[in-house]
């Protein structure tokens, strides 16, 4: 008997029909002989619809007394709101799987407990207490706990932030022990690439967290950054799977027969390619600073006012002057803090002493992903010489021991993605 954590995303429960198929994946596990806890999102676009709300009873109240709403509502109720949606999730799934004679029950963030820092709206678990709820599960009772939030230092509900599920998937089997965690979704596997930007795009049977980690930050939507973090750094083995494969597929369930994408240690991975998958993201915005003066501390001046503003940056560029004197420093952040932080950069235009601020959305990342890189020279010159072929201009460069990532035009984003994943040998394996 193996201990599992089945989690399942917002496409798989999106309605009352999904959800009889989530029951049905749980059961021909606690039928396998399988202790189960199980962990939902909300259904598909419920969050949005429950943020949706928070907006609108802030905003058009503030508006009805002639305010403008400059200071923010209170997160602690945004999370109380926003939070409810697993809320009926959880109860839902444990009424189906009643119905077909399987002992379940659903668990709440607070009842585990499932503690986090007080960050409302984006906190971080700090531990999570599973000594009753893992002598349930292990008693064959199905523990259904509901994704994304968990209790804050000041005894409130707190949530983990959008894709956060993931996360609480990761935390729980981690402090189960559990022997894998199930992350069903509504793609079968990691693939090497987009597959509707690659037709010949394959499943990758297994990778490393490594791998997974670079893949998830560097634009590929099937697992959340933070939740990868958490299973490397717990050694939690994580298996990406389809939750609208059959359930009762034969041999699903008996050891390698399992489809989907093994998450899992270097080690475990026999034969490692020098690229492993090409991943891209349409969601980068460029941001530069002409003619800063170059000096210690400008650096600092620059990026400094971005952190306190929560603004994350990634690829960064300097270009110093023949003289020596000045340097024009490009940066990239995410389009959704694009506006902020021009906001933020024209508010310290007087401490940083450019002389021009410029900035553009209409460009996209492509990285070459591999922990065979490691062991292999020349990837990046192979890499920048097949873009060149294509007459695709990089404009900015960012390296890890297993990435390059190249920052192009977005309108040669598909052709760039196309053009690698053939040059590194991953069409039709």
């Amino acid at each position: 008997m193996a201990l599992l954590v089945l989690k399942f995303g917002g496409t798989s429960v999106g309605d009352v029909d999904k959800i009889r198929n989530v029951a049905a994946h749980v059961k021909r596990e606690v039928d396998a002989g399988h202790a189960c806890a199980v962990v939902v999102s909300a259904m598909a676009g419920q969050t949005n619809t429950l943020v949706g709300f928070v907006e609108e009873a802030w905003r058009s109240t503030l508006a009805k007394q002639g305010e403008n709403g400059a200071v923010d509502y209170d997160a602690r109720e945004y999370d109380a709101v926003v939070s409810s949606g697993e809320q009926v999730t959880s109860g839902l799934l444990a009424i189906v799987l009643q119905a077909h004679g399987v002992r379940a029950r659903s668990w709440q963030g607070w009842q585990i407990p499932m503690i986090t820092d007080g960050a409302h709206r984006s906190a971080r678990i700090k531990g999570v207490n599973v000594e009753g709820l893992k002598a349930r599960i292990m008693d064959g009772e199905v523990a259904v706990v509901a994704g994304f939030q968990g209790l804050a230092p000041d005894n409130r509900i707190s949530t983990l932030g959008r894709g956060g599920s993931d996360t609480s998937a990761i935390a729980l089997a981690a402090a189960l022990n559990a022997d894998r965690c199930d992350i069903y979704t509504d793609v079968d596997g990691v693939y090497t690439t987009d597959p509707r930007v690659v037709p010949k795009a394959h499943r990758l049977d297994r990778i490393s967290y490594e791998e997974m980690l670079e893949m998830a930050s560097q634009g590929a939507k099937v697992l959340q950054t933070r939740s990868v973090e958490l299973a490397m750094q717990k050694g939690v083995r994580v298996l990406v799977r389809s939750s609208f494969d059959p359930p009762d597929l034969a041999g699903r369930t008996g050891p390698g027969a399992v489809l989907g994408t093994l998450v899992c240690h270097e080690d475990e991975i026999v034969e490692q390619n020098v690229v492993s998958g090409i991943a891209y993201a349409r969601d980068e915005a460029k941001v530069t600073l002409l003619k800063i003066a170059d000096k210690p501390g400008v650096a600092a001046q620059v990026f400094c006012p971005l952190a306190e503003a929560n603004i994350n940056v990634d690829m960064i560029v300097q270009n110093v002057s023949e003289d020596g004197r000045y340097t024009d420093l490009t940066f990239t952040v995410q389009s959704a803090d694009f506006d902020r932080a021009l906001e933020v950069l024209k508010r310290a235009k007087d401490s940083i002493g450019y002389f021009d601020l410029r900035g553009s959305t209409d460009i996209a990342k492509v990285s070459a992903i591999g922990v065979g890189m490691r062991s292999h020279a020349g990837v990046a010159a192979q890499m920048f010489s097949a873009l060149a072929e294509k007459g695709i201009n990089i404009e900015a460069i960012s390296t890890s021991e297993i990435k390059i990532s190249v920052l192009i035009d977005a309108a040669y984003a598909e052709l760039a993605v196309r053009t690698l994943h053939s040059l590194f040998g991953l069409d039709g394996r």
